[in-house]
């Protein structure tokens, strides 16, 4: 009876220690890192470990977690500013509408997004593509739009926490003790199925009539011809009047806020089939609308300077064949020191972090390349301290007993401990906002017992990741900023954004099931 206590109490105390980072972090603004550790601390006190030793718990879980990836991140981040100055993700996009045409983009976008892309900064990514998908939109039908926003949100998420770089993969892959080549194996085919499948729902729904375009879209640039010729009519002035309609505008239009969202300004990209994007207005900053974070992109190299996109991504494609080609050794038997140091993710991704920027101080200057990684440097810090937190209440809960207690519900060998993966990642994600904080709490809960579920550690990352893209929705910055950038309404917002990201986590989960009967 005493044991049955000691475990309710175990169990109850942990769950309460969610509710109450939930209740910090959304009812009394506290920021993420200060609430994880905080409450950290608390539970391993009130489960009967010492002061000394709740600290030194609290303490190595960071560190572990940061020696396991923390540069990795860094490496990650950093590569994604360069390509990003290099102009990269444009010609990228030049291409694939190129090679694939206006009909399939989507999904070649989408994909691309979510694999080749993982490793941009999600907020820069965002400020990237969606000039080129606005640009795309059009030429794809009255729902080119909502096909287009709603295929970078799947690719961004996706990649974000199922696709290695991606911060979110990462920390999966560092708490649950997955190698980072055997996830980049399982996912990256996991991810691409994702996205595929998931795009495809969208786009039978948006014809079913699931997209209403004067509901949906805020028809923005309209607006501001209207507020345009008000403001010159008050003024006397010659403008058109209101009654004689908008006046026509030619071509991609920036967005313009009309005060009742958050605006931004970014770059607009005229794109064809048969040519290169070629910038027309100056990129500037994004402002999340609900935090303190600005995305800088205005720095990136001229038109002419810039390689083309096969040689700014060639780096990169040399740090995953080095990663992958490692993991394949070892399953063959090739053993040696050779590969094993080239192959370690960390060597791999540094070396690609030293071509990038051999290339763009080859392309600029080596004081230009000083000032894009400092630039990125700004972005890692706030992402590695929330990750390594993350790692102190997976210590915590790891040494009051959590996942001995969990193995007696979660069933090994079924499917069973897939779905309550899913689901728990997924109900940390609706009630936190937080797509990586939700990932990163989940896989602490759940690296205790990982190993003994029956199932490939690998799985229970991914499953992990798929939860916690589980409706994005008001509390996070990353849904305001897809809104501003595309021009929708709150309504279309939540369709393009909430609701089909929505069906990217549940076929995550879908392609992981499916991937379980093979592993």
């Amino acid at each position: 009876m005493g044991e049955e206590m000691s475990d309710l109490w175990v169990i109850s105390s942990s769950i309460i220690a969610i509710l109450v980072i939930v209740g910090l972090i959304l009812k009394l603004k506290v920021d993420p890192v200060i609430a994880l550790v905080g409450v950290s601390i608390a539970l391993a006190l009130v489960n009967g470990l010492a002061p000394a030793d709740a600290v030194q718990t609290v303490l190595l879980g960071f560190g572990d977690l940061m020696a396991e990836i923390g540069l990795l991140i860094v490496f990650g981040i950093l590569s994604g500013a360069l390509l990003t100055y290099l102009g990269a993700i444009q010609l990228l996009g030049a291409f694939l509408l190129k090679t694939f045409g206006k009909r399939l983009m989507p999904y070649a976008f989408g994909t691309t997004i979510g694999t080749v892309l993982s490793s941009i900064f999600v907020d820069v990514c965002l400020v990237i593509t969606a000039p080129i998908a606005r640009q795309v939109a059009p030429s794809l039908g009255k729902h080119g739009l909502a096909r287009m926003a709603t295929s970078i949100m799947i690719g961004v998420e996706v990649g974000l926490t199922m696709s290695i770089p991606g911060v979110a993969a990462l920390a999966l892959s560092g708490l649950l003790g997955v190698p980072v080549g055997t996830f980049i194996l399982a996912g990256i085919p996991v991810a691409a199925a994702t996205i595929i499948s998931s795009i495809f729902i969208m786009t039978m729904l948006f014809k079913l009539g699931f997209w209403k375009p004067d509901l949906d879209e805020a028809k923005l640039a309209e607006k501001a011809n209207k507020a345009k010729e008000r403001e010159e009519e008050l003024r006397g002035g010659g403008g058109v009047s209101a009654s004689n309609g908008p006046r026509p505008t030619p071509g991609p239009q920036p967005y313009i806020s009309d005060g009742s969202e958050s605006s931004s300004t970014h770059s607009v990209v005229t794109l064809t089939e048969e040519s290169e994007p070629v910038k027309s207005v100056p990129s500037a900053v994004m402002e999340a609308s609900d935090a303190d974070t600005y995305v800088d992109t205005d720095i990136e190299l001229e038109k002419e300077k810039q390689p083309h996109f096969l040689v700014s991504f060639a780096p990169m494609l040399v740090a995953l064949f080095l990663i992958i080609g490692g993991s394949c050794a070892g399953v063959f038997g090739l053993e040696s020191p050779f590969i094993e140091l080239f192959s370690d993710p960390t060597i791999a991704l540094l070396i690609a972090l030293v071509g990038l920027c051999s290339l763009v101080t080859m392309k600029a200057s080596a004081k230009t390349t000083s000032t894009v990684v400092k630039k990125g440097f700004k972005n890692s810090g706030e992402i590695l301290v929330l990750t390594g937190v993350g790692g102190c209440l997976a210590a915590v809960v790891q040494a009051i007993g959590v996942g001995d207690i969990l193995l007696n519900y979660l069933s090994p060998g079924s499917f069973a401990p897939l779905l309550m993966v899913w689901l728990l990642a997924a109900v940390l994600h609706i009630a936190v906002g937080s797509v990586t904080t939700s990932a990163i709490t989940a896989a602490g809960i759940l690296a205790p017992v990982a190993a003994s579920l029956g199932v490939a550690p690998v799985l229970v990352a991914l499953a992990a990741g798929a939860g916690s893209m589980f409706v994005i929705h008001f509390t996070s910055n990353t849904f305001w900023m897809m809104q501003s950038l595309f021009g929708l309404t709150t309504r279309g917002a939540l369709k393009a954004c909430t609701f089909g990201v929505s069906v990217a986590s549940v076929m995550g989960l879908v392609w992981v099931l499916v991937l379980s009967i093979f592993i």
